[in-house]
């Protein structure tokens, strides 16, 4: 069984899968708080995990915790590179993208290969970035996440009380401070991935994230939601290594 896990700033996503199974393809996934890790070690022992593969970029206290709760099982602790799973990587020094990031670029290439792609993922930050279609990965952005922009204004509004998944911005010229606040941070996301989807051709969009659901009803381009794309990557990468018998 193949451990998946994506630690970010704020939480750790994971997912289980089959060692023949396709990306996003899990018999189980799962979220929890940093707080919270601990309880994960049980579930993670009793599915008989045999090897894992780790995103992380919430420092060297957070890696020593997850290397403490996966204990034998043999881990790959997913680093940028100059290339893998068939993605090139065009950082000027590929070693300092973050892996999140990178992965996030694999998982969107594995679910629609050959296309031009932007790929933002709206989280504590939200990055947009884009891939070619042969398989470069040129860069992108990284700008404040929806609640960091929101709490910079006014603290109140750092949970988003005026926005719903799935449900509608507010007016773009709001008639209140509150709805003004949020149809700022809103319009200034999806701004940034419209310039994006526009520099790059028009390029396929790939909206990932805990933000993503709020920001995808004030996108003006055409895109697609897409739960844990930094998981889809590394069980990508692992597939990709499994194949070629390593990197």
């Amino acid at each position: 069984m193949l451990l998946l896990i994506d630690a970010g700033n704020t939480r750790v996503k994971w997912a289980l899968a089959r060692d023949d199974a396709q990306p996003g393809d899990w018999i189980d996934s799962g979220a929890v708080l940093h707080e919270g890790l601990d309880a994960l070690a049980g579930a993670w022992q009793s599915r008989h995990v045999t090897r894992a593969i780790v995103s992380n970029v919430a420092g060297p206290a957070l890696r020593e915790r997850l290397a403490a709760l996966l204990g034998p099982i043999t881990v790959d602790w997913f680093a940028s590179s100059a290339a893998r799973a068939g993605l090139a990587n065009g950082y000027r020094e590929p070693a300092r993208l973050g892996c999140d990031r990178f992965a996030a670029a694999i998982g969107a290439r594995a679910l629609a290969p050959g296309q031009d792609l932007v790929v933002a993922t709206c989280g504590t930050a939200t990055t947009v970035d884009a891939v070619t279609s042969d398989g470069r990965f040129l860069g992108g952005m990284i700008l404040p996440g929806l609640a960091l922009m929101a709490g910079a204004l006014a603290r109140n509004t750092a949970q988003l009380p005026q926005a719903a998944p799935g449900a509608a911005p507010p007016p773009l010229f709001a008639d209140n401070t509150n709805d003004a606040i949020v149809s700022g941070c809103l319009s200034a996301q999806a701004g940034a991935i419209e310039r994006a989807v526009a520099g790059h051709g028009g390029a396929a969009c790939m909206l990932s994230g805990g933000a993503a659901p709020y920001i995808a009803p004030a996108l003006g381009v055409a895109h697609r939601l897409v739960e844990n794309i930094v998981l889809v990557g590394l069980h990508a990468v692992a597939l990709a290594d499994a194949q070629h018998g390593g990197r």
